[in-house]
């Protein structure tokens, strides 16, 4: 797997915006089958593989690896919702 600050550029995947496109189409998308299966095989997690679509400065769209995990330690030291005990309620008092 990659380091997760390094920028990973989804390869056989393109992703483009047309003018004459209407509004609700944000790009379309062309995928190179062979180099979009080993790009998939190589970042595959668990089965899947999250990329964002994102806009260059120069105006043009691109698919990025999304390489976010979350972090296990975080969500364990979150606070757990409370549930109400027998004989109490979950109305607000006010």
């Amino acid at each position: 797997m990659s380091n997760p600050t390094e920028k990973v550029f989804a390869q056989g995947l393109i992703a483009k915006r047309r003018d004459a496109a209407p509004e609700f189409v944000t790009c379309s998308l062309s995928v190179k089958v062979d180099e979009f299966k080993e790009f998939l095989d190589t970042h595959a997690d668990k089965g899947w593989v999250n990329l964002n679509v994102k806009k260059s400065q120069g105006g043009k769209y691109y698919a990025e690896l999304d390489t976010w995990k979350p972090n296990a330690q975080a969500n364990q030291d979150a606070p757990q919702a409370s549930t109400p005990q027998e004989g109490e309620s979950d109305d607000l008092p006010f």
